[in-house]
């Protein structure tokens, strides 16, 4: 099928990517991608209320669609949900609806959704298999793929756009942001790395001590990132151990955004904040022990990994795998001065 065709065929597109942070920037990547072939598409995207943020103000991104379903469940409100799922009901037809999450309750979104075609990934190659009986059109791409090109992979299928791997490295930063955040964080004169101490679960935690002796060993300015309590505790424990690095106050997902926009650096788990550095084409170390880093990020000359001797099974995760705790400090410290001077020469040029 050529663009012309199928800019005909597919001019109101609806993606459905409810969460997580991480999932919804790999998922991202490819809106320009879409909107570069089919220029003349509507492109909306269907979003968990509370990540709505991670896609405003992309322009190629037309509306943004919330839905309320992780807050029903926990609420255990069956009214909300009904809400929601009425709302959904209510939306103009779309041509086609492409869910990229791939679970049961990402399907029957998109399912309700008003639309000629509803696409997803082949039940053999879904986590939750059950949920390719919603579509009326799938593809087939490995499950253990890289999880930025299974995501490629359905977009060209559903679309008939090419999206190549040059095309990926090659990405324009796709995380814009409203906030105007001040730089009283930043130094000049140092590198500015931000270090990510929190992850959605314990085994994808590096240890606040060695993030502690890692700011020590670093002639950097350091800045701590965090989303909860939690978090926030964490990184005061590697502020005890590292005086001088600064902890920033809470912020929005858009200031987030503003705030590793301005970053030389990020280093952290296998977590969203991380991830986002990609997005904006900013250097990072992602550390990889109990999920695997060949699926979870997208290897650039900019964008590194550090992963422990585990070996992951990417179908199911062994969340008592601790062995991100194994990397050595020392490790991480020459990727980074690697990194550095490589950004050194690459701002000479």
């Amino acid at each position: 099928m050529n663009d012309t065709l199928s800019n005909l065929k597919y001019s109101r597109i609806a993606i459905v990517k409810l969460s997580a942070l991480g999932d919804i920037v790999h998922a991202m990547v490819v809106v320009q991608f879409i909107k570069r072939h089919l220029p003349n598409s509507t492109i909306d995207w269907v979003v968990e209320e509370g990540f709505k943020d991670v896609l405003i103000s992309n322009p190629d991104i037309n509306k943004i669609h919330t839905v309320s379903i992780k807050r029903a469940k926990l609420d255990k409100s069956f009214k909300l949900l009904f809400q929601t799922l009425k709302k959904l009901k209510k939306l103009k037809k779309y041509d086609i609806v492409i869910d990229m999450q791939g679970l049961i309750k990402s399907a029957v979104v998109a399912k309700i959704i008003p639309s000629d075609k509803t696409f997803g990934f082949d039940k053999a190659t879904l986590r939750e298999g059950f949920a390719a009986f919603f579509y009326s059109d799938t593809c087939y791409i490995k499950y253990s793929e890289n999880v930025i090109k299974r995501n490629a992979f359905l977009i060209s299928s559903a679309l008939a756009v090419p999206i190549s791997h040059d095309n990926i490295l090659n990405k324009q930063p796709f995380l814009h942001f409203n906030s105007k955040i001040k730089p009283y964080f930043l130094q000049n004169g140092k590198a500015n790395i931000a270090f990510v101490p929190g992850a959605s679960f314990a085994s994808k935690i590096y240890p606040v001590e060695k993030f502690g002796q890692l700011a020590q060993a670093l002639d950097a300015n350091i800045t701590l990132l965090w989303g909860n309590e939690k978090e926030r505790l964490m990184a005061e424990k590697i502020q005890n151990i590292a005086p001088k690095v600064a902890l920033i106050d809470k912020v929005s997902l858009d200031e987030l955004k503003a705030i590793i926009g301005q970053m030389d650096m990020v280093i952290g788990g296998d977590t969203g904040p991380v991830h986002m550095a990609w997005a904006l084409n900013i250097p990072s170390i992602t550390l990889f022990g109990s999920t695997p880093s060949y699926r979870n990020t997208y290897l650039t000359n900019i964008n590194h990994v550090i992963a422990s001797n585990s070996s992951v099974n990417p179908n199911k995760i062994d969340k008592n795998d601790f062995s991100i705790q194994d990397i050595k400090v020392s490790e991480i410290v020459l990727k980074t001065k690697e990194l550095l001077i490589q950004l050194v020469q690459s701002n000479q040029e």
